[in-house]
């Protein structure tokens, strides 16, 4: 006997809490379901006992039948859907001869577990069945009435009819509208509704369109709520239950044969509707898109793969060697500790530099203070002094015996600068220096008061100079420590040492602390530190000494110390010359000049790189000095007869005045050598000598004292301006300074001071006014004195 083909239905996704997650797939609508249908009839029963697996939960609303056996539907299943499923010891044919198909007898256990003791149960009740047929039959026909076919068929079709009319959305669109009128009022019908065994099982889906397939495919299925979810496992227990009370009870031959019967009229699919064929270009199309874009991937993994399979190779192999290799070991700690070291120690510098900007702003602004008050002071005493002499004068030409009314600010300052004048005489007198002038004094003594004030103050900003760097280890703040850890480099690793240029980048790493070190350190005080005696400089020069002998290395060691001049200490010499350099206090300038000479001079080894700096510093002396020149000096100009007495306050002011400008012009001229001659004959003859001191020279009675002045005046000229052997004329901005002497001459020769023409010669001798010279003693036949410009 041939066996019938399998069949295969669509089956519905399952949604129910009673799932295990295993779900057969389903059937493609088109041929299979077209073949399903005709199997019924067309083919004879298998060997042994058939299934057929039916779609679970195709009929709703019976869920409070089911509740009743809620447990014993439930045990062993293991999978959301049931089978139906041939009984083992049915009777394949009727007594007629007639094929009975294998869906007259339905069983909906899923599981070997409770397939076995239907089986058994399902054995006896045949035997029994055999022997009592007859009594069985009637009682029977007494008890179950089984409608005809065409009475089941009108009765669905109306129920149909009358649940299409409600809102009723299915749950399942692959199932027809006849399955999903069975989902909703099951409550409701449940009462007038027949039994399990009346109904028609439909095993095939209702055709569907093309439309409607590929609705299926594209458009994802909605999700079942959690009371839907519930209903179905309930409907699932109550059919199961109600489809086992039926096959029991029609066991039966002859109640099978007419059950049998009944199911026949399953509707089938009709086989003659066509469908619109399937454009398979665009699916190959796509397919071929997909699987281009799948390999294209795949490739680009393999590449990353054998990538990263290559690091992996080369990360071990580089290990290994790094392992046996014993210097490479060495050299990677090496390496790894410097990097760390400079690591931490930029650090340390970062946090520390803030405080350190802070403490030099506050010793700058101490020291700004005390030099503003010290100008401030002078101009307000140069300011009082002469109002009161011009007061004196106008009193004086009136010749009115008033008192003079002076304000008491006004005597108060002039007292003050008397007090200071008596204390700086007495201070002379107890030094043995009686040849000073007045008016040659700095004048830059404070009160009690205020050295006490500014002593303290400066006293804490020490302290907390040095509270900078007390939390820090000497590695890290000690610039001896730091170049020997360098030093330690060059010597191991010269070849790396070079290569990572070191040399440019120590400078930047000892600025913050040159800077500490320099905090304290005032270059235009006299009892200043040498630059050569500061720790800084010693380290860096012993540094130097060290390197290797290579000239060209030695050249990039060198510029260390070049650099850190560069960038650290000029930059502070210049803040001292342009806020609080006085260029009017000699001590200050001697100290400034010893300081930028050792600096510009001696240190300069590579003049391009400091270059820059050099010029900043002299441009910025220049410029102080040009203030200076135009704020400081002021000689005034009295009448002779009033300054004839010696004694009187405006010849001592005059005096005074005049040796103050002549303090300044020594003062500027003391830069000979490191401004350049142009600048200073521009600054200390042009501005200074030809604009203030000749006119006051010109408005004196010609005397020892114009000589003494004259004198000290040509004392000042640097020598190296009148070196040149063949010179008989002297520099062009002296012309005037020369004719004043020679008109100074012709007066002395003809007044009592006679003898102080000879005082004069010498002085033109010295500015190569060799020809003026030697007119003058041809004019008076001063024969004695040719021997002086022989001695030229």
């Amino acid at each position: 006997m041939a066996h019938r083909p399998k069949r295969t239905f669509r089956q519905r996704r399952a949604h129910s809490s009673d799932s295990d997650g295993a779900e057969e797939p389903s059937s493609e609508p088109g041929a299979p379901e077209e073949q399903a249908a005709p199997g019924l009839t067309e083919e004879g029963p298998p060997s042994g006992g058939g299934r057929v697996e039916v779609a679970a939960g195709r009929a709703r609303g019976r869920g409070p039948r089911g509740r009743g056996r809620r447990g014993r539907g439930r045990r062993g299943r293991g999978r959301v859907w049931a089978s139906s499923q041939r009984a083992a010891g049915a009777a394949p044919r009727a007594e007629g001869g007639s094929r009975v198909p294998e869906s007259r007898v339905v069983d909906l256990s899923t599981d070997e577990e409770r397939e076995t003791p239907h089986s058994s149960e399902s054995k006896d009740d045949q035997g029994s069945s055999s022997n009592n047929s007859s009594s069985l039959e009637e009682e029977f026909s007494s008890i179950v009435n089984i409608p005809d076919s065409a009475f089941i068929q009108a009765a669905r079709r109306k129920r149909e009819l009358a649940r299409a009319q409600d809102d009723y959305i299915s749950l399942d669109v692959k199932h027809t509208s006849a399955i999903t009128g069975m989902k909703k009022n099951s409550d409701e019908d449940s009462e007038s509704e027949p039994d399990d065994h009346e109904k028609r099982i439909p095993f095939t889906p209702k055709p569907q369109t093309l439309k409607q397939r590929m609705a299926e495919e594209t458009t994802p299925r909605n999700e079942e709520t959690s009371e839907e979810s519930q209903e179905d496992e309930n409907q699932d227990i109550w059919e199961q239950q109600q489809m086992r009370k039926a096959v029991k009870i029609t066991e039966g031959p002859g109640l099978d044969l007419s059950y049998s019967s009944e199911l026949q009229t399953v509707k089938k699919f009709d086989t003659s509707i066509s469908l619109p064929p399937v454009n398979l270009e665009i699916i190959k199309k796509q397919l071929n898109t997909r699987l281009t874009l799948l390999q294209d991937t795949h490739r680009s993994h393999l590449r990353e793969y054998e990538k990263y399979i290559q690091d992996v190779k080369s990360s071990k192999s580089t290990i290994q060697n790094l392992e046996k290799s014993s210097n490479q070991a060495l050299n990677f700690k090496f390496y790894k500790s410097m990097k760390i070291y400079v690591e931490n120690l930029i650090d340390c510098l970062n946090e520390k530099i803030i405080s350190i900007q802070e403490i030099e702003s506050s010793m700058h602004a101490l020291l700004l203070k005390q030099a503003m008050t010290f100008v401030k002071r002078r101009q307000d005493e140069l300011k009082h002094e002469s109002a009161y002499l011009q007061q004196l004068s106008r009193r004086a030409e009136t010749s009115t015996n008033e008192s003079l009314a002076v304000d008491e600010k006004t005597q108060w300052i002039l007292e003050e600068i008397e007090s200071r004048r008596s204390r700086r005489r007495q201070a002379r007198a107890l030094s043995g220096n009686c040849d000073h002038q007045e008016g040659t004094s700095s004048d830059d003594e404070l009160s009690s008061a205020d050295m006490n004030d500014f002593q303290k103050t400066q006293g804490d900003i020490s302290q907390d100079h040095k509270k900078i760097f007390e939390d820090v280890h000497d590695d890290f703040c000690n610039i001896q420590h730091i170049l020997l850890k360098f030093q330690q480099w060059r010597e191991k690793y010269p070849d790396s040492y070079y290569e990572a240029f070191i040399s440019l980048w120590i400078p930047k790493l000892l600025n913050p602390l040159i800077r500490v070190q320099l905090i304290d350190w005032n270059p235009l005080k006299f009892d200043a530190i040498g630059l050569k005696q500061m720790p800084w400089f010693t380290s860096i020069e012993e540094f130097m000494a060290s390197s290797m002998e290579d000239s060209k290395k030695e050249d990039s060691s060198d510029k260390i110390l070049s650099t850190v001049i560069n960038k650290t200490l000029i930059p502070r010499l210049t803040d001292f010359v342009e806020f609080i350099w006085d260029p009017l206090s000699t001590s200050q300038t001697t100290s400034l000049i010893t300081h930028c000479r050792v600096i510009l001079e001696e240190l300069s080894t590579c003049a391009n790189e400091v270059s820059k700096g050099k010029q900043d510093l002299l441009k910025s002396i220049v410029v102080r000095m040009k203030k200076a020149i135009e704020d400081d000096v002021f000689i005034p100009l009295y009448p002779k007869r009033t300054v004839e007495n010696k004694t009187s306050p405006h010849s001592k002011f005059q005096e005074r005045q005049f040796w103050s400008g002549v303090k300044l012009f020594h003062n500027i001229l003391l830069w000979n050598g490191l401004l350049p001659d142009d600048t200073l004959q521009e600054l200390g003859l042009g501005k200074l000598l030809n604009r203030y001191l000749i006119i006051a020279l010109l408005n004196a009675i010609p005397g020892p004292d114009v000589v003494k002045k004259c004198d000290q005046i040509a004392a000042y000229l640097p020598e190296e301006w009148f070196q040149n052997s063949a010179m008989r004329t002297s520099i062009p901005q002296l012309e005037n300074f020369i004719q004043f002497l020679l008109q100074c001459a012709h007066k002395l020769s003809r007044s009592e001071f006679r003898d102080e023409v000879k005082e004069i010669i010498p002085i033109l001798v010295k500015i190569k006014a060799l020809n003026q010279a030697e007119s003058f003693i041809e004019e008076y036949h001063l024969d004695h004195l040719k021997s002086v410009i022989k001695e030229v």
